[in-house]
Formats: C-alpha cells, sequence, structure tokens
C-alpha cells in the first residue's frame, strides 16, 4: 500500500505541468508589485495548507497574505448566522476585496454547485470575479467550480481515485514551497 501511493504521488509530480507554475510565479509577481494581497482559501485539510502557506508568502515573499480560516470565532459566527456558503465572501467584503488583489484556492475538488460541495469557494469565486481579483487554484478535479473559473489553476492530475485527497493535498505544499522557494518571489533567507 505504501509503495502504491508512493508511486501514484510520483505520478502526480511527473505530471505536473511547470508552464503553468511558471505562469502563476509571474501573476503573484504582479500581484505584489501593485501592493496587492493574497487570501488563500482551504476547506478542511486544505484549510490547514491555506493557513501554513500564508506563513511562508508573507514571512518568505513579504507578500501581504490572509487565510480566513485562521479566525476561527469568525468563520464559525458566520457558518452559525449566515450559512455555510457565506464562510468566506462576507470576510472578504470586511477586509475590501479588490481588484489588486488575488484568491488562492486549495481544493481537492474546487467546489460543485449541482452536488453543494464547498458552496462557500464558489461565492468567493464569484466575488471576486465580479471586483476583478485574480483567482488562482490548486485542485485536483476538471469538473470543479474552480478548475473553470480561475485565471490560473494547477491541475493535480491522480489515478487512483482512493488516493486523491492525500495526493492533492500533498502536492498543494510542494507546489506552494516550490512557488516561495523561486528567486523571483523569495525575499528572505530560511532559517534552515
Amino acid at each position: 500500500m505504501i509503495n502504491e501511493y508512493i508511486q501514484q504521488l510520483s505520478r502526480s509530480i511527473q505530471l505536473l505541468n511547470k508552464k503553468k507554475i511558471e505562469k502563476l510565479i509571474y501573476e503573484i509577481v504582479k500581484i505584489k508589485k501593485k501592493r496587492g494581497r493574497i487570501f488563500f482559501l482551504g476547506i478542511g485539510g486544505s484549510a490547514a495548507n491555506a493557513s501554513h502557506a500564508v506563513n511562508d508568502f508573507r514571512k518568505i515573499c513579504n507578500i501581504e497574505c490572509y487565510c480566513p480560516t485562521d479566525n476561527v470565532s469568525e468563520i464559525t459566527a458566520r457558518i452559525n448566522d449566515e450559512g455555510f456558503e457565506k464562510i468566506f465572501s462576507q470576510y472578504l467584503i470586511n477586509s475590501k476585496l479588490s481588484k489588486r488583489d488575488a484568491l488562492f484556492i486549495f481544493s481537492v475538488g474546487g467546489g460543485n454547485k449541482k452536488l453543494k460541495i464547498s458552496l462557500g469557494l464558489i461565492e468567493a469565486i464569484n466575488l471576486a470575479k465580479k471586483i476583478g481579483s485574480r483567482v488562482f487554484s490548486i485542485i485536483a478535479r476538471k469538473d470543479g467550480y474552480a478548475y473553470k473559473n480561475s485565471d490560473v489553476t494547477i491541475l493535480i492530475n491522480v489515478d487512483e481515485e482512493k488516493y486523491i485527497t492525500p495526493i492533492s493535498e500533498s502536492l498543494q505544499a510542494v507546489i506552494w514551497h516550490a512557488l516561495v522557494s523561486d528567486h523571483r518571489l523569495k525575499k528572505n533567507k530560511t532559517k534552515w
């Protein structure tokens, strides 16, 4: 089982579209030059990845970034009072999301209206599009909302459906670490 997982992970790494990663670096450099901010959005394990990515982009790249799920009190109050589909949108409105800013979506599926999955991500993407903010995503499904509505999407190809969540969440970390390690974004040395 472990060998199979590692083989699948290795294959997914080989299938990454390096040109899309280059394009994402270019887009993030533009956001930084405009003094824009990046809002990292994720649910579940992807929320944890979003929180970690904020640390790295702020500390290593000097880019102003936020992760709404880091504020547990606000997020849970919004879910309770406004519903799960509003988990991110009002946070972004209160943060004065603008066309200089970007959303960076970490998600396995990217949301699905019909199946009512990750509706909060869908509403956030729609808000960003309405305002003119850029939308970036790292996801593992072509049929998801984020794939169809992002300006730059890094698709994680996974052959075995049973590995889609662990491999996509693992590669979210690999990709954002590649981004913050790139000389065009990295401004500060890491301690180790």
